[in-house]
């Protein structure tokens, strides 16, 4: 399929729109980037050549990137955060501009990319994940889809739910499975982000409720086809999963955060909550840096002062009047 050209509609010179389209064709095929990805870094780089366009007043070309002060980034990010842009999607933005001017520097003589890599990007805190306790976690697996009318539907999203909390899979990558993955292994290749792969060791568990899914399933698990599938045959959309969590959800009173994704943020915080060591989670999640694992310390930390309150006597006691 052919894809759009970057940057098309703009005011830029037709050399930097080239380069715009060769930087994002090399993240959608060197580095394997997400479709989702490589959308969202062209809206962020694209948003910024328009500003500049604006900012000088005619065309952007490349002679006017080499020219960008900080006080041009200064005044590109305080324009988006004006218009209501959140601070961690101008964080993004200014981390795509800064993949952009580092690959411009690898292929433009001349140019330097030092003012785009030393600027500094809005402060913001990461939201906590809301994972659910060892106790609703158990819950949902003993629950999950007992509103099916079909067992072999019941133990197909029982299956699924049983990956992504004892396996930490997300949605995506257990819903990638093919026949071939089964019977599971003791561990199992997965590919993530970024096309990424991590080996994730299969708990009994997991393994003996894919096991009990494949025996009721009326359809072939053939090797190229996907392992977990949807009423008519085809492919088990995510929708589905999302609809039984939801199902569970209503049964067992449990808060609206509690979705597929919170199943992952569980596994986590569970691990590291039982003395799990953090690269070890790290890997096991596919994350690319630690700092993304990092979160989870502060959710076990909120879960640590939330004891201590209930369990202090000092903590308990009523203030003095």
């Amino acid at each position: 399929m052919t894809q759009p050209v970057a940057g098309a509609g703009l005011a830029i010179s037709p050399a930097l729109r080239q380069a715009l389209s060769d930087w994002l064709a090399g993240l959608r095929g060197l580095d394997d980037a997400s479709p989702h990805t490589i959308e969202a870094y062209r809206g962020d780089v694209v948003g910024f050549l328009d500003f500049l366009a604006h900012h000088h007043d005619g065309a952007a070309g490349m002679a006017q990137m080499r020219a960008v002060t900080q006080t041009d980034l200064r005044a590109w990010m305080a324009q988006a955060r004006a218009r209501g842009r959140a601070a961690r999607s101008v964080a993004r933005g200014l981390s795509a501009l800064k993949s952009f001017a580092r690959w411009l520097a690898e292929r433009e003589p001349g140019f330097e990319p030092t003012v785009f890599l030393a600027a500094k990007g809005p402060r913001f805190s990461r939201p906590l994940p809301r994972p659910l306790s060892e106790a609703d976690a158990r819950a949902v697996l003993d629950c999950v889809s007992d509103d099916k009318d079909s067992d072999w539907q019941r133990a197909r999203d029982v299956a699924v739910i049983t990956l992504l909390y004892g396996c930490g899979l997300r949605i995506s990558e257990a819903l990638a499975l093919t026949g071939r993955n089964f019977p599971l292994g003791d561990s199992l290749r997965i590919r993530g982000k970024g096309g990424k792969e991590r080996l994730v060791p299969v708990i009994p568990a997991a393994a003996r409720a894919v096991a009990a899914y494949a025996r009721l399933c009326p359809y072939e698990l053939a090797p190229d086809a996907p392992l977990f599938r949807g009423a008519r045959g085809g492919a088990l959309s995510a929708r589905q999963i999302a609809l039984a969590m939801e199902g569970v959800r209503l049964r067992l009173g449990l808060p609206a955060s509690a979705t597929p994704h919170a199943l992952r943020h569980s596994f986590a915080t569970h691990l590291l909550g039982a003395g799990g060591d953090l690269r070890v989670i790290q890997e096991l999640l596919g994350h690319a840096s630690l700092a993304t694992t990092q979160i989870y310390t502060g959710v076990d930390s909120a879960r640590l002062m939330d004891v201590y309150r209930a369990a202090h006597p000092r903590a308990r006691a009523s203030p003095a009047k």
